[in-house]
């Protein structure tokens, strides 16, 4: 049951690098680990085609976008590429600015945008003005681009903002919200994550539209993920188990998970050689 989890648990993540030295090199290394995420005798020790089994995405900075484009296309691959926008991690920038990024980066390559919300706007009780900033990155998305709002929760104040913020970037159009940039002190936990998660299903019941959830910023281990997806099972049901509903931000996760499965799979742990990616 745990292989399977942590198996579903790969193809949710969201492989990023959002280092102020990223470079080519990294950013072309993350892309084929994107595509070949767990260990090609593992997956065949499953009965997995390897070829069909790869992350939900890989998340960069803006100026790193192209050299997703071209690592991707050099190894075929359809990984889908994210992109962190409008003025990340701060969102101290003015709305024009932010819509050029958008711009910029879905001409660039990304189909999935991740935007960072004004946290100001939450905490001065401007909802109005919070509703038409998602609504403008939304439409500067354009219709084939996945939004991914981040509400900076850690940086709101109270699970009551959180609950509001989640609902009015979800009502702006967000396909996705978001926990955290990472960056935070306080970025996913899970009275956090049950806070958002009770929004959505709320904005569900309403509306019927599905709104997917992502985690991001502390989620290290292959625990950390079972209990995320305890909690999306829970509250939302079995569709948010899968990476059309479900996102995990991560950068050193996938390790922990691939060092798991080998150990469910041959009862002991890997040599230090086996798993070269970090």
């Amino acid at each position: 049951f745990q292989i399977a989890s942590l198996l579903r648990a790969v193809t949710c993540i969201d492989l990023t690098t959002l280092c102020s030295d990223d470079a080519e090199c990294n950013v072309q290394r993350l892309c084929h680990k994107a595509e070949n995420p767990v260990d090609k005798i593992l997956l065949d020790n499953l009965g997995i085609n390897s070829e069909e089994f790869h992350v939900g995405a890989v998340c960069v900075y803006p100026a790193r976008v192209k050299d997703c484009v071209k690592a991707l296309k050099d190894i075929k691959s359809n990984v889908p590429i994210a992109a962190v926008a409008a003025g990340f991690p701060s969102a101290q920038y003015h709305l024009d600015t932010k819509l050029e990024e958008i711009k910029c980066c879905v001409n660039d390559g990304a189909r999935e945008i991740d935007i960072v919300i004004s946290r100001h706007l939450v905490l001065q009780g401007e909802w109005e003005d919070l509703y038409e900033e998602v609504k403008a990155m939304k439409e500067a998305c354009g219709s084939k681009v996945l939004l991914k709002t981040i509400i900076a929760a850690g940086e709101l104040g109270s699970l009551d903002n959180i609950y509001k913020a989640s609902i009015v970037c979800m009502a702006a159009g967000s396909d996705f919200i978001k926990t955290s940039t990472g960056k935070e002190s306080v970025n996913a936990t899970l009275p956090i994550g049950m806070t958002m998660a009770r929004a959505i299903r709320a904005y569900y019941a309403l509306t019927g539209f599905e709104v997917g959830f992502k985690p991001a910023g502390g989620i290290r281990t292959a625990k950390d993920v079972l209990l995320w997806q305890n909690l999306m099972m829970k509250e939302l049901g079995q569709k948010w188990l899968y990476p059309r509903l479900f996102r995990i931000g991560a950068s050193g996760l996938l390790n922990d998970i691939e060092k798991n499965i080998f150990i469910r799979v041959n009862g002991c742990n890997p040599s230090k050689h086996v798993f070269t990616y970090q």
